[in-house]
């Protein structure tokens, strides 16, 4: 069974708005060929800045003993399948990496230092982040791939510490936001320069024309864990990948059926980003198995009628 998400009639009416052509024709041909885009300075430099700057001051915020100490893992799901990680996507909530905990679950490095990420509503509760995220350039963006009414339904900042900053491993975005027909897109923004050396994204050019049955669910079985995987993953082959380094303030555009991963970082460099995804909500269902659901204090927000 699905949901059905209703437009209303300021997401239709928005789509009509004149909104900034961003991607050549160039771009845009690529990026559908391909499912992958990269697009350098589309921040600018004080726009990058103003993210990490409002990272950091929720950090600040942040004690660790008001937070379950859960990790995230693309190698390791069991430990983000709690409901600590299930019912992060109306607040900000706190993923540390496995290898900043001891063996009872204490932070080994100062706090800055022991996140994997932080999700998943901070282009809405976070004013810095809003005004990235609903910005009337990337409005445009979304107009020139077509979107009719257009909902942000996640976000996340994710760090990729120096050293310990972890893998992630290869996936398509449709496996956790999972739309019929499928309309994901990630918005993927450089906060700093991204290297092959610190964990650059690499992609499988076309392979968005490859679906998948995979989907990270919420398990109907209540006796066992709160998420599952309904299938295996998909069969991979490593040589077709390529990478992405991408200067600070670029946008990569990720096709949500395109695969794609990143290495762990292993190097003394940081590589912090912030994403989001958008999906469409005319004419298209939203999977009321996803892991993610809308709750009534984070409805999923639109796109083109929402001010950053």
């Amino acid at each position: 069974m699905t949901l059905r998400i209703s437009t209303g009639s300021r997401g239709m009416g928005g789509a009509e708005a004149n909104f900034p052509r961003v991607l050549s024709p160039e771009q845009l041909e690529k990026y559908h060929r391909e499912g992958c885009l990269a697009i350098p300075g589309f921040l600018t430099a004080v726009e990058a800045d103003s993210l990490r700057t409002a990272c950091r001051r929720v950090i600040d915020e942040m004690n660790p003993k008001d937070h379950q100490r859960t990790v995230f893992s693309t190698t390791d799901h069991e430990q983000s399948r709690n409901a600590y990680f299930l019912n992060s996507g109306d607040n900000v909530s706190f993923f540390f990496e496995q290898d900043a905990l001891d063996e009872k679950g204490e932070l080994k490095v100062e706090k800055h230092l022991s996140l994997n990420k932080i999700g998943h509503a901070l282009h809405w509760l976070v004013p810095e982040f809003k005004r990235v995220s609903f910005s009337e350039k990337v409005k445009g963006v979304a107009k020139q791939l077509n979107f009719v009414s257009p909902a942000v339904v996640q976000s996340m900042y994710i760090f990729k510490q120096p050293g310990i900053g972890g893998e992630v491993t290869p996936h398509k975005d449709c496996t956790f936001l999972s739309t019929e027909p499928q309309s994901c897109v990630g918005f993927w923004f450089a906060l700093e320069d991204v290297t092959l050396e610190n964990g650059c994204l690499w992609y499988s050019p076309g392979s968005q024309n490859q679906p998948t049955q995979r989907r990270f669910i919420r398990n109907p079985d209540k006796t066992g864990p709160l998420t599952v995987f309904s299938h295996p993953p998909d069969p991979d082959d490593p040589s077709k990948y390529v990478s992405v380094p991408v200067p600070k303030g670029s946008l990569v555009l990720i096709n949500g059926q395109v695969d794609h991963k990143s290495a762990k970082n292993t190097s003394p460099n940081s590589r912090h980003i912030y994403t989001f995804h958008v999906i469409e909500r005319h004419n298209t269902k939203w999977d009321e198995k996803n892991w993610l659901q809308p709750t009534p204090r984070m409805p999923f927000t639109g796109l083109y009628e929402n001010e950053s």
